[in-house]
């Protein structure tokens, strides 16, 4: 009787389970960095070790059937996969873009969105979004006359792909539609641009809930971020406030639940050591997602988090100095440091640099260090360089040595940036998540100190 009971769950639970689709992807790839491909989905993860010349043959099972990306440590593309996907792909790395080629089952669909990016990528963002109504609207209307036209010559072999991409061209278009008025304030440089009342407005009938097109479409999933990411913003007091507050409840009526986790993972920057529901949130987040690797990575950094209260040692660092030699923390013990995670291509670190410099000229001499730590990337250690000498930075100019996955930066759970840190004068920590240099609370701290 039992072994009958056993036998009907086993089968009761099959009957539940949606089994995983295997692929097969082969093909050679010369001149990566690394000799690694990655492809990476909504909750997933493969990596592939290439061979010495570059080949490679592996077959696996996926979460779902839709789009994921297929890159090395340079480049990377949308891959379509789906039932029984036996893809060869070729490519030379040193010209990813232009040698990607795709024969096999599905080579059909893949190429065709080797040939629809071209078409999108002829013009640049800059280009597109400086151009003034008329003119962009005439541009999109080419670039979607162009993938029409691609889309009507080829012949496809999946159904599914077929139907799932006409919506899609459609939503780049709303996505084009949607992203204008914000994008041209930012790359004509007009201030307060509000779209005229002829544009085109975004087509609100979208269902923005709808998991096959989530898995499917990189458009439809910007559009789908975008258009949260607004809901948010207009209802921010200020650029400091958390957005949890007003996002937590917006994803509990999501019915997705790869949308949910993908909203969530944008979240988990708030899980900071200067923000004190940090805890709340965490355990919020963790209930709300699926992705398990999230959750590791998650729960990892809020281990560091609790390591990072005030008066716990602080993590070292030491560092290349702009001035020439390597400058520690140990080094500068006797003052207060205020530390500065930044890089140069980004844009709050640099808009800091001037609240900053006055900071710096205002405690000139007394007991404090400010520190600057870049986290660019080694291959942009002249334009580092070049930077702070150009824009003449002052304080103590160091340059990280693993970029995001330096000692220090993981140490302190830095994810985003710019991110000041305020260390007393024995090496402990004061603030893991300070005030910036823009904030008249930085002041009101330094003067609580009596620095």
């Amino acid at each position: 009787m039992k072994n009958t009971i056993y036998l009907l769950l086993v089968l009761v639970l099959a009957s539940f389970t949606t089994p995983k689709e295997t692929i097969t992807l082969s093909g050679k790839i010369t001149n990566t960095e690394d000799g690694k491909i990655r492809i990476k989905g909504e909750s997933f993860e493969k990596e592939i070790t290439l061979n010495a010349d570059g080949t490679f043959s592996e077959t696996f099972p996926i979460d779902y059937i839709g789009t994921y990306t297929i890159g090395t440590a340079k480049n990377r593309t949308s891959l379509y996969l789906s039932n029984g996907t036996k893809l060869v792909l070729t490519a030379d790395d040193k010209d990813f873009n232009t040698t990607l080629k795709f024969a096999g089952k599905g080579s059909i669909e893949n190429q065709y969105i080797v040939e629809k990016t071209k078409v999108t990528a002829a013009i640049t963002n800059e280009a597109l979004y400086k151009l003034d109504e008329i003119e962009f609207l005439k541009k999109i209307n080419e670039i979607k006359s162009s993938i029409l036209a691609l889309y009507d010559k080829t012949k496809f072999s999946d159904n599914n792909f077929k139907e799932k991409e006409a919506k899609n061209i459609t939503y780049l278009e709303q996505l084009y539609l949607l992203n204008y008025p914000s994008y041209h304030t930012h790359y004509a440089k007009i201030e307060g641009f509000k779209a005229s009342e002829s544009f085109p407005k975004f087509d609100d009938k979208i269902n923005l809930d709808d998991d096959a097109d989530y898995l499917f479409s990189n458009t439809y999933k910007q559009i789908v971020n975008a258009k949260f990411n607004k809901n948010i913003e207009a209802q921010l007091a200020n650029e400091e406030e958390l957005t949890a507050k007003f996002a937590l409840p917006l994803i509990k009526t999501i019915k997705s639940q790869n949308i949910k986790n993908a909203l969530v993972q944008n979240l988990s920057y708030e899980v900071s050591a200067g923000n004190i529901d940090a805890e709340k949130l965490y355990n919020e987040l963790i209930l709300l997602s699926t992705d398990t690797k999230f959750k590791e990575n998650l729960t990892l950094k809020f281990s560091k988090i609790k390591t990072l209260a005030i008066g716990k040692p602080s993590p070292k660092f030491d560092y290349e100095n702009h001035k020439g030699g390597k400058t520690s923390l140990e080094s500068l013990k006797g003052k207060y440091v205020y530390v500065d995670v930044w890089a140069t291509w980004c844009g709050p670190c640099r808009k800091e640099i001037p609240s900053l410099k006055k900071v710096e000229e205002q405690y000139h001499g007394k007991n404090i260090e400010f520190v600057s730590i870049s986290i660019d990337a080694l291959k942009d250690h002249e334009k580092w360089n070049k930077f702070v000498t150009e824009k003449q930075l002052g304080g103590i100019q160091l340059f990280a040595d693993k970029d995001w996955n330096s000692q220090f930066v993981k140490e302190y759970a830095i994810d985003g940036i710019p991110r000041f840190i305020l260390i007393g004068p024995n090496g402990d920590i004061i603030s893991a998540d300070a005030p910036r240099p823009s904030d008249p609370k930085l002041v009101d701290l330094f003067n609580n100190m009596k620095i």
